[in-house]
């Protein structure tokens, strides 16, 4: 009967020491406001940095105006600063000047359409929207990811049909 009587003891003693443990537990969980201190500017933000952006865009754009900011749909680089807006085809650019952008050499594309003209529907747009026919475009890709984002033609206008545009 003793043994009975210190067996359920100890077991009292294990169940009591268990809740001890899960209310000090409980008792050492804070939340996130709690530990954050607000009092301290946190170390990577920068209140002036957009009118600094502003400086630097404008330095580079020379005082030029763009009709949108043109980067890569895949890997989001800059590919463009100024570039000027197709007239009829609202997703098409045209620029002289870029970033982040490669010739792909010994690769050409014809504006002639053909009926078995394969490829993507901005491409065959591209091409439709063209003037003069016969003339020679090499494409161009995203020098980061490698994405084909347009072409170049025989002046050295690049014509972006695969860009994602911020308004400026």
């Amino acid at each position: 009967m003793m043994s009975q009587q210190k067996e359920d003891a100890l077991i009292n003693e294990s169940i009591d020491s268990k809740e001890k443990d899960n209310n000090q537990d409980q008792d050492v969980v804070s939340s996130d406001d709690d530990v954050i201190d607000y009092s301290v500017k946190p170390e990577l933000y920068d209140p002036n940095l957009d009118d600094k952006d502003q400086l630097w865009i404008q330095k580079k754009r020379k005082g030029q105006y763009s009709d949108a900011v043109l980067t890569c749909p895949a890997c989001f680089t800059t590919l463009c600063l100024e570039s000027q807006r197709h007239e009829k085809y609202v997703t098409q650019y045209r620029a002289m000047f870029v970033l982040n952008c490669k010739i792909k050499k010994g690769q050409q594309v014809s504006s002639s359409s053909s009926s078995e003209d394969k490829g993507s529907l901005k491409r065959k747009r591209f091409r439709k929207s063209l003037a003069v026919d016969g003339e020679s475009f090499t494409p161009v890709c995203c020098s980061v990811c490698e994405t084909e984002v347009g072409v170049i033609d025989d002046d050295e206008v690049y014509h972006f049909y695969n860009v994602l545009p911020s308004e400026c």
